[in-house]
C-alpha cells in the first residue's frame, strides 16, 4: 500500500469535508487529490526526481507530498533554519528536483541550480495542471526523505517508504474516526516526521488539519478558541511556556485531546498540565524519524492513574513513554545485544513495518532480525511500559559509573525557581566526565547552587550531584525542543563565562 491510496479513500469516505486549512478557505480531500494529480504533472513535465519543500507549513505542504507520492518521487522537507553552508551542503544532494522555498529561502535553491516555486507559485502550478492517468506507485518506493536534526552528530536522510508510513496510519488510525466538527493544530515545522504523520493520520480519520507558522503561547490559546481546535500537538518546550507564562487565558473549552513528544517533558510541566485542564485527554508520543513517528504511546487513563496514584512504580509511569503501539515490538538490550529482564536499563531496539531504519547512501541499520537500534536508553517495566533515560550518546560517564542525566535534570527541574535545565558530561582528567548542570532561573527568582545540589544529593546521591551549575538566559534548542548538548558541552568546556546569579 502507499500514500496516495490514503488520500484516494478520504476522497471516496468523505470527499466534501474540509481537512486542511480553515473551514471557510480549506481543502476538502477531493480537491486535494486533484491538486495532487496537478502538482505531479509538473514534477514530471520538469524531470525531477524529489521535491524539496524548503518552506513553512501551510497547505502547499500537503499537496507537495502527495504529489510527489503520485510522481513516484520522494518528498525532501529541508529544515529553513539551517546556515548556508549546511543547506548548500544538503542540496547538493537532490541536484535534479523542483524546489519550493518561501522567497527569503529562495536563494538556496538558485544556488543549487533547482528550478524552484514560493508556496503560493506551486499551488497555483498544481491547481492549472491537467490530471492524467498515475503510474503505479510501488509500496517499496521511497516517499519521503528527512534528514534528521543533527544534535549529536552530523544529519542523515531517513528514508521512509510508502509501506513504512501507510503501516504506521493503518495500524494505529480508526479510518473516519473522527467527527465532522473536530479540528486539529499541528504546531511542528514541516521537516519533522510529526508534521508527516499528522498530515496523513488526521486525513485518513477526516479531522481538519491547522497549522501554527510561528509559535507562540498567546497565539496558540487564541487558534485554538478562534477555530475551536478539538485536538493537538505541541513539544513539550511549548506546552511549558504555555502552562509558565503569566498574564495568558489558558482556557479550551474546545479542546479534546493533547498529544505531546520529540522530547522529553519535565514530569512538573505534564502535572502542572493536568491539573490545568482536567477535561483534555493527554497522550505522550514516543518515537523517532527512522520509526515513521510513534512506537509507544501514554494514554490519558494512565496519565490520569498515575496523578491520582500513591504507588511509587505507577506515579513513575507519568514520566514514561507508555505502551508499544500495535504492530510494533520493543526490546531493551545490554551493550552485547543480550536481551535484558524488566527493570534493567539498556539500549532500546525497535522491529516493525513501520520501521525503516534506512539511511540515504548508507543502506539499513537493522539487524538480522529486523530490529533497529533508537539510540535511546530506557527500561521496560513489569508491566511493559517504557521509560527514556536519555540518548546514548547523552550518557555520563564518571569514574567508570554510567549516569543519566535525565534523572538529575528531573530534581533541578522540581525546584521551583527553574524554569529550565541540562545536565551534561564535561571532559576530566581525574574522572573521565565531570557532570555540570546548566539552569535557566524563573525571572526574578533566586537560586542557590547550594539548595539545587542538596536537592540532588537527598534524591539521588553525591556521585549524581553536579560538580559546578552554571546560570543561562536560556538554552539552545532545535525548533523541536530537543537540546543541543554538543553546543552546551562545547561552551562548558571552554569555560564561558557564566551569567551572575539573579
Amino acid at each position: 500500500m502507499n500514500v496516495t491510496m490514503l488520500l484516494d479513500m478520504a476522497a471516496d469516505g468523505f470527499g466534501d469535508r474540509t481537512v486542511v486549512g480553515r473551514t471557510e478557505e480549506g481543502l476538502t480531500p477531493i480537491r486535494l487529490r486533484e491538486l495532487a494529480a496537478g502538482g505531479a504533472r509538473a514534477v514530471r513535465a520538469a524531470d525531477a526526481d524529489a521535491i524539496v519543500y524548503l518552506a513553512v507549513n501551510g497547505p502547499a505542504f500537503p499537496v507537495a507530498l502527495f504529489a510527489a507520492a503520485r510522481a513516484g518521487v520522494p518528498l525532501v522537507p529541508v529544515n529553513y533554519r539551517l546556515g548556508a553552508a549546511q543547506l548548500d551542503a544538503l542540496l547538493a544532494n537532490h541536484p535534479r528536483a523542483l524546489g519550493i522555498a518561501d522567497p527569503e529561502q529562495s536563494e538556496a535553491l538558485h544556488r543549487a541550480g533547482l528550478k524552484t516555486l514560493t508556496p503560493a507559485e506551486w499551488l497555483d502550478t498544481a491547481a492549472a495542471g491537467e490530471r492524467e492517468s498515475d503510474e503505479p506507485v510501488l509500496s517499496d518506493a521511497p516517499a519521503v526523505l528527512i534528514y534528521t536534526s543533527g544534535t549529536t552528530s552530523a544529519p542523515k536522510g531517513v528514508i521512509l517508504r510508502h509501506h513504512n508510513l501507510a503501516s504506521y496510519v493503518l495500524g494505529t488510525v480508526e479510518f473516519a474516526g473522527a467527527g465532522p466538527d473536530e479540528a486539529a493544530l499541528v504546531s511542528v515545522p514541516p521537516y519533522h516526521i510529526a508534521a508527516v504523520s499528522n498530515v496523513l493520520s488526521n486525513l485518513y480519520a477526516g479531522r481538519r488539519t491547522l497549522t501554527l507558522e510561528q509559535f507562540t503561547a498567546r497565539g496558540w490559546l487564541d487558534l485554538v478558541r478562534e477555530q475551536g481546535v478539538t485536538n493537538a500537538m505541541v513539544v513539550p518546550t511549548m506546552l511549558a511556556r504555555i502552562m509558565d507564562s503569566d498574564g495568558l487565558d489558558r482556557s479550551v473549552p474546545s479542546l479534546r485531546a493533547l498529544a505531546y513528544g520529540g522530547a522529553r517533558m519535565p514530569v512538573r510541566v505534564i502535572e502542572t498540565a493536568l491539573a490545568a485542564w482536567p477535561h483534555v485527554d493527554f497522550v505522550n508520543a514516543y518515537g523517532l524519524t527512522e520509526t515513521s513517528s510513534t512506537i509507544s504511546v501514554l494514554g490519558p487513563d494512565d496519565h490520569r492513574a498515575a496523578l491520582a496514584s500513591d504507588d511509587p512504580a505507577v506515579r513513575a509511569r507519568l514520566g514514561s513513554a507508555g505502551l508499544p503501539v500495535p504492530g510494533v515490538e520493543l526490546e531493551v538490550r545490554d551493550e552485547i545485544g543480550e536481551v535484558l529482564a524488566a527493570g534493567e536499563t539498556g539500549q532500546i531496539w525497535v522491529r516493525g513495518e513501520q520501521v525503516s531504519g534506512e539511511y540515504a547512501g548508507q543502506g539499513s541499520a537493522t539487524d538480522s532480525r529486523g530490529f533497529f537500534h533508537t539510540r535511546d536508553r530506557g527500561r521496560l517495566d513489569a508491566d511493559g511500559y517504557l521509560h527514556i533515560e536519555g540518548r546514548a550518546d547523552d550518557t555520563i560517564i564518571r569514574g567508570a559509573e554510567n549516569i543519566a542525566p535525565a534523572e538529575i535534570e528531573d530534581v533541578l527541574l522540581r525546584h521551583p525557581g527553574v524554569l529550565d535545565a541540562v545536565v551534561v558530561g564535561v571532559p576530566d582528567e581525574e574522572w573521565g566526565q565531570r557532570i555540570e548542570a546548566v539552569v535557566v532561573p524563573r525571572t526574578g527568582a533566586e537560586v542557590d547552587p547550594r539548595d539545587l545540589r542538596t536537592a540532588v544529593r537527598d534524591t539521588l546521591r553525591g556521585s549524581r550531584t553536579p560538580d559546578r551549575i552554571t546560570y543561562w538566559p536560556e538554552l539552545p534548542r532545535t525548533p523541536t525542543g530537543k537540546l543541543i548538548r554538543r553546543d552546551i558541552v562545547a561552551a562548558l568546556t571552554l569555560e564561558a563565562e557564566p551569567l551572575e546569579q539573579p
